[in-house]
């Protein structure tokens, strides 16, 4: 299996691929530019005066009467076959002089009116003379034969070393200033344009992150992303929409299952009832109590969805007095007694009364069902808008307090109920804005405390 492919910057990716392109258009453009020079005689011509200069003032000497000679070196040997159209004037200031080749009138007497000259081009007006007349150049150089001036038209072969000097001075004057500007030019503007471009999918990637379980139907905005982008996001949204499908099902399944199972329960519950009194009948009695909690739990799952539509002012003594009232008969047929400190002024919160009932009441049927079926089970409810459920049982171990409110999470394998009544709890108070806890009860045991946030008061 091959290794993912680690995530990259494309802001970075971008910018050193188009200078990398950017390099190769100029190196390409230059090398262009370079070949139309070679092939059209200008500055990187084929053949060089300099050289023919060179040559030729390496070969001047003086023969015994004093006149001006060349010698035959190897050199310009192989420059007479290289151009055979060769031709140079030599002079000195006492007038010696000295040719080869057919030297060009216009040239032949020239020299003596530019003794006082060091080195110069001689050539023709562009528009008037005939433009295949080459200019000559005239150089005084010192030789073994003296200082001498020498005049050529005829261009050798440009030299390797000299080919690279060029070369390299073209580069550098005219490709790495471009370059280092186009480089500058996309390290600055690439991240800008991508950053713009990107805008748009900066705020999609912000709609999905509000997404959550509670927030089905939401779709991610196409809206000003680039259309490369579009197929990924309509992709998540097909993705979205098939997660919702399913959720519903999910929910229709829950919803018709539990009340499916509401009326065999009350069927089994008004059979037991008409049993004789004893243990069994208490037995099955609480075993028929749990199957409806159940029920009613699983309802609770669809319920959570419609709560908060809109959240009104809540006495949370009402609801305490509603839910004792509704469990005090259970609770005493377990062997317990149930407590209630609520105060007579209104304690109130904004929220969904049935919904905190539904909390209250998994909370007071979990006491119930897990304590040791004696002592007391209290429900106090504070001016801090906070309502604790204490008991006399075992306790919540310290490393498990925050577990149990996990679903289906049991604090033993074995252990009865479903794992769903705490976790259900917790959502209802975390869409009050609210946060449930536990911790050791004042008399042993363990003490749930729902706290809520007060409603204002006007």
């Amino acid at each position: 299996m091959s290794k993912p492919a680690d995530p990259y910057c494309l802001r970075s990716r971008l910018s050193w691929r188009l200078l990398s392109l950017q390099a190769a258009i100029l190196i390409a453009l230059i090398a262009v530019v370079l070949a139309g020079l070679c092939a059209s005689g200008f500055m990187l011509a084929d053949r060089d005066e300099d050289r023919v200069i060179e040559l030729v003032q390496r070969a001047l000497a003086r023969d015994a009467q004093g006149d001006l000679i060349v010698r035959q070196t190897s050199e310009l040997k192989q420059l007479r076959g290289e151009t055979p159209d060769l031709w140079f004037l030599v002079r000195d200031k006492q007038g010696h002089s000295l040719s080869e080749g057919t030297v060009p009138a216009e040239f032949a007497a020239i020299g003596g009116g530019l003794d006082q000259i060091s080195q110069a081009r001689l050539g023709w007006q562009m528009f008037e003379d005939d433009p295949r007349k080459p200019a000559a150049r005239l150089k005084r150089v010192d030789t073994d034969a003296g200082n001498v001036q020498i005049i050529t038209a005829t261009q050798g072969r440009l030299t390797g070393a000299k080919a690279l000097f060029m070369t390299s001075l073209a580069f550098l004057g005219i490709a790495l200033p471009g370059l280092l500007m186009m480089g500058t030019a996309t390290f600055i503007a690439t991240p800008m344009i991508v950053q713009r471009a990107f805008r748009g999918l900066d705020t999609t990637a912000d709609e999905a992150r509000r997404i959550d379980i509670h927030q089905r139907g939401a779709r991610l905005s196409v809206e000003g992303i680039p259309l490369e982008v579009v197929p990924l996001v309509a992709a998540i949204n097909d993705a979205l929409a098939r997660l919702d499908q399913g959720y519903a099902r999910h929910k229709r399944f829950v919803a018709d299952a539990a009340h499916e199972l509401r009326t065999p329960i009350a069927i089994l519950n008004t059979r037991l009832e008409s049993l004789a009194p004893g243990p069994d009948k208490t037995r099955l009695l609480e075993d028929a109590g749990r199957l409806a909690t159940l029920a009613e739990q699983l309802l609770d799952i669809q319920r959570l969805d419609r709560c908060g539509h809109p959240f009104t002012n809540v006495n949370l003594a009402a609801v305490a007095q509603s839910v004792a009232a509704d469990l005090a008969p259970l609770a005493i047929a377990a062997g317990y007694e149930l407590a209630l400190d609520a105060p007579e002024t209104p304690i109130e919160t904004i929220g969904d009364a049935a919904a905190l009932e539904r909390a209250l009441t998994n909370l007071v049927q979990n006491a119930i069902q897990h304590g040791p079926r004696r002592g007391t089970i209290g429900i106090r409810v504070s001016s801090a808008a906070s309502i604790e459920v204490t008991d006399e049982g075992a306790g919540i171990p310290a490393d498990q307090r925050e577990q149990i409110f996990e679903p289906f999470y049991r604090l033993t394998p074995l252990d009865r109920g479903a794992g769903l009544g705490l976790n259900m709890v917790r959502e209802i108070v975390q869409l009050h804005g609210g946060h449930v806890s536990v911790a050791d009860g004042p008399d042993g045991g363990a003490c749930f405390r729902m706290t809520l946030p007060p409603a204002r008061q006007s």
